[in-house]
Formats: C-alpha cells, structure tokens, sequence
C-alpha cells in the first residue's frame, strides 16, 4: 500500500483533504499529521478530545533509545478517528517550537511508515504542512524532508485558482529536485487538485508542468465538519468530498503498484517489524 505525503504552498485545505482520504481509504488507514507548523486535528475535528499526552513530539524521546523503541511508542500515541478502529491518527505538535527536536526522528519515522503500509496493508498518509525553502532547497527544521524521501507519492496541494498556482509554482522545481537526489524520483510528485476555482485538472497540469494524480470536489460542507468538528452533516458518508476521496485513494494504489515495478527499494529494518502486533492492540484512544 502507498506512502501519500501531502504538502502545499499556502493553507489550501491540506489537512481536511489528508483527514478525507484517510477515512474514506477501503482498507485500514493512517494519518500522521506531521506539519512542523504544529497540527490542528486536535483543535478542530477531534474537538480537544485528544490530550497533548498523545501525539508526534513524544516520539522524539523514543527514538533516542532505539528503533523498537519507536515503534512501541508510535503504536501507543496513534488514535482512532472511527467507530470501528480501522482509521488512526498520530496527532501532531501541540507547539511549533517543539519541532527542531523531531529532526533526527523524521527519518526514523519514515521507516515505520513504511513497514505499516508494506507489511500491514494500511494506506499511510502524511500531513506535512506548508512547505518551507531556504536559498531554493527545503529548509532543514520547518520541512521534514525524511518523510517526503521515503514518500511513494508527494502530493502538492493546490485549489483551480490563479492566486494558489502562482504560490504552488516556485515549489516545483525544488521538490522535483530533492525528490530525485534524495527520494524515489521525481515521478513521485503530482497534484492534488482541490476544484474550487475555474480550472479543469488539464489546465492546471498543463500550467504547473506536474499531473494531477487525485482531485477533490469544492465540498464546503463536509470540508468544514473536517476542519472545525461537531456534528456531521447530513449524508455525510455519501458525501462529494468523501465519494471522490474513495476514488482518489483506489488511483494511488494502481499507481503506486505500477510504480513498485521499477522501484528498487530495500527491505524494512526488520527491528520494526513489532509495530504491526502493536497495532493490532494499540492502547491509543477513539474518537467513538
């Protein structure tokens, strides 16, 4: 199953529409809400249910021990964001300050995203934020540039608007260029279009020279529960924004088993092969 990291230029709705892919995924999905920029979930849709005693910064400390360690730990601090448990979130930082301290734990953490969705079948996706460049390459501290490396696909985010292309497009270059020095090729990156303007996707890939691989409908509606929590509305499962994120994750899968074809990739570090029983009794709380 795919590694999907979601980045974008500005705010543009990267968060809700990682949150819509997560839960409409047809097979056990996680969310790692990863922006350095600190994560909103918390506050939003989980609606302070979730204490800062859970989430991404107390991995740091773990990590330092060892490996299994962190897997241990990414177990204990992952969420249910569904009834049934079939969909998790390890929330992210309560504060941005915490993030220069997560530095050396970013590959790490990549690591065991990647057994969770090889060995046990979930579709990963990953929050990264708005991205941060520093003399034209991703900043060492306000990017976590690890994740997006051992990423199957980084989806740029952006809405069919002139304001959000003009942002979107200084980043291409120097994604492109990190992913095929550093990542699994610069093939991995492609748009996720948000269809809140006048652009059809064959315009905007055309103007960002970048394939949209995923697009979403303008769905103010369920966008809005997604963000802020409260009462789902109406119909909320058969929603536009859920029936195309549905449709969305089933394009990645095909790709990513296309892409898999070509990619000669090394087999996980089998000290972390602990997490997939972790996760089948993980300790973490639910959202039921």
């Amino acid at each position: 199953m795919p590694v999907t990291a979601l980045v974008s230029a500005k705010s543009c709705g990267t968060t809700a529409s990682a949150l819509a892919l997560t839960l409409a995924s047809r097979r056990p999905s996680l969310l790692a809400e990863c922006d350095p920029a600190g994560g909103t979930i918390r506050a939003g849709f989980l609606q302070g249910a979730v204490t800062a005693g859970y989430g991404l910064y107390h991995l740091a400390a773990a990590e330092r021990i060892g490996r299994s360690e962190l897997a241990n730990a990414f177990a204990h601090h992952l969420w249910g964001i569904d009834d049934a448990g079939h969909r998790k979130l390890l929330p992210g930082l309560t504060d941005p300050a915490q993030a220069p301290a997560l530095t050396r734990t970013w590959p790490a953490l990549a690591e065991v995203l990647k057994v969770l969705a090889a060995d046990a079948g979930h579709d990963v996706f990953v929050d990264v934020g708005r991205l941060a460049l520093e003399a034209g390459r991703l900043h060492p501290t306000l990017t976590p540039a690890p994740l997006l490396h051992a990423a199957d696909f980084v989806l740029l985010t952006v809405r069919a608007n002139d304001q959000s292309l003009t942002l979107a497009r200084h980043l291409i270059e120097p994604l492109r260029t990190e992913l095929d020095e550093h990542g699994t090729g610069s093939d991995a990156l492609g748009l996720l279009l948000i269809e809140d303007g006048p652009y059809r996707p064959t315009q905007v890939a055309t103007a960002l020279h970048t394939p949209v691989l995923a697009a979403l409908p303008w769905d103010a509606e369920t966008a809005g529960y997604l963000t802020t929590g409260g009462r789902p509305p109406r119909g909320y499962a058969r929603s536009p924004l859920l029936r195309h994120a549905r449709s969305a994750t089933d394009q990645l899968d095909a790709l990513a088993q296309r892409r898999s074809i070509y990619l000669n990739r090394s087999a996980p570090d089998a000290n972390l092969a602990g997490v997939l029983q972790r996760l089948t009794n993980a300790r973490g709380g639910s959202r039921g």
